[in-house]
């Protein structure tokens, strides 16, 4: 496509958003409510009624079909607006590129049109509570039923599940072989008998996670995402969007913790003119500025067809210590205010403040993005793996002696 065609491209995007998105502004939130996600949705169907969503998606799955050319130039003008459409961001970003991946021709044509549109929303169901930080410790279960399977155990810190229609689960399809090897991502009605789904309220008050639980929940056999007993491949693709994700998400500058915000609120409160505050945020803007840079070229990468890889861990990681130290930032730049003042800015702040240390933890922990980038990108050796060769229902997980319990297996 010309330089020309691409302008044109941009220049109707912006047009585009001028009319119908909000400019950015501050403060946070919090979750939607029932009635916000029918209007993120209601918007969410104009933008792609417009042309500007899926955009480098098949035609024949709902997409645009057109070049990361106009991938970027949309995503370079989108950053000055506050779109409406964070119901869709898992979806879009996590399940729906391991569909158009893995899925079959029937699963991309029956799932992928009605996500692009807002018609139907998505979340991803990975952790467990006996697992931790590791994935493939899951002893959530799928068990055989005839042409279909039964679904049984707990998830966690699932975002977005209470206004979810579908989630991509993994479960236990096969506990006599190694942990990563017995493993199956299926499709969920998350509206279907025998799924609960119960929130989880966070420090500032929000609930933005959940824990689901599935009781002899019935998936057909058409809902296996890939192949059976291969869904650590499936989940390995969708961790790696899910964290390329995360760490290209550029913060806007309106956000609390932003050098923009904060340095702007150290001026309002005079705390600005401590020499050393000075030079924390400063340090503060270039750590800012470098993980923007870098996300952009992960971005643009992507864009252009060229798999980011293990290095989205490099962004996650520099994302969430960004927000330790941003914190550590604004707990200077408030100094006694943050006791004292009732202000909507200070509060946000302060949200913001309690919110960072959950970025060290929500897509993989620090730890385990610093194991992958030793292993996968700098090729250092694997830590020791005792379990590595071992069949799942002979270990140990958590407190746990794996196997048996309802529809399980022994």
């Amino acid at each position: 496509m010309s330089e020309l065609s691409v302008a044109d491209f941009r220049n109707r995007a912006r047009a585009w958003l001028e009319q119908n998105a909000p400019r950015r502004g501050g403060g946070e939130s919090g979750e939607p409510g029932r009635a916000d996600i029918a209007a993120q949705q209601a918007f969410q169907a104009k933008l792609y009624d417009a042309g500007l969503a899926g955009i480098t998606w098949p035609k024949e799955y709902g997409g645009q079909g057109l070049t990361h050319a106009e991938q970027i130039a949309f995503t370079q003008v989108a950053r000055d607006f506050a779109l409406p459409v964070g119901a869709f961001v898992i979806g879009l970003g996590m399940p729906g590129p391991t569909i158009l991946e893995l899925g079959t021709e029937e699963q991309k044509q029956r799932y992928l049109p009605r996500l692009l549109r807002g018609e139907e929303i998505w979340c991803q169901l990975f952790s467990e509570p006996s697992g931790g930080s590791d994935v493939a410790a899951l002893i959530t279960t799928a068990v055989r039923d005839g042409d279909g399977w039964v679904l049984n155990g707990q998830k966690v810190w699932t975002s977005g599940a209470q206004y979810s229609d579908y989630g991509a689960v993994i479960a236990r399809t096969d506990p006599t072989v190694p942990k990563h090897n017995g493993i199956t991502m299926f499709i969920v009605d998350m509206h279907a008998p025998g799924v609960t789904v119960r929130p989880l309220k966070v420090a500032t008050g929000a609930a933005p996670f959940n824990e689901v639980f599935f009781d002899q929940v019935r998936l057909p056999a058409d809902a296996v995402i890939g192949e059976v007993n291969d869904g650590w491949r499936a989940a390995v693709i969708m961790l790696r969007n899910e964290r390329v994700a995360i760490g290209t998400m550029a913060a806007p500058r309106t956000s609390p913790l932003s050098y923009h915000s904060l340095s702007g609120l150290a001026a309002r409160l005079g705390t600005g003119a401590d020499a050393g505050l000075s030079r924390k945020l400063a340090e503060l803007y270039a750590r800012e500025r470098s993980v923007q840079l870098f996300g952009q070229l992960l971005r643009e990468e992507a864009m252009a067809g060229r798999d980011p890889g293990p290095r989205g861990s490099v962004a996650k990681l520099a994302g969430a210590e960004l927000g330790i130290f941003a914190s550590q930032v604004a707990a200077e730049v408030l100094g006694p205010a943050a006791a004292a003042s009732d202000s909507e800015d200070v509060r946000a702040v302060l949200n913001g403040m309690i919110s960072a240390p959950g970025g060290s933890i929500a897509g993989g922990t620090n730890e385990i993005q610093r194991n992958i980038i030793g292993e996968r990108v700098l090729g250092l050796p694997k830590d020791p793996g005792v379990d590595r060769g071992t069949p799942f229902n002979q270990l140990r997980v958590g407190t746990l002696r794996t196997g048996g319990g309802r529809g399980g297996w022994q």
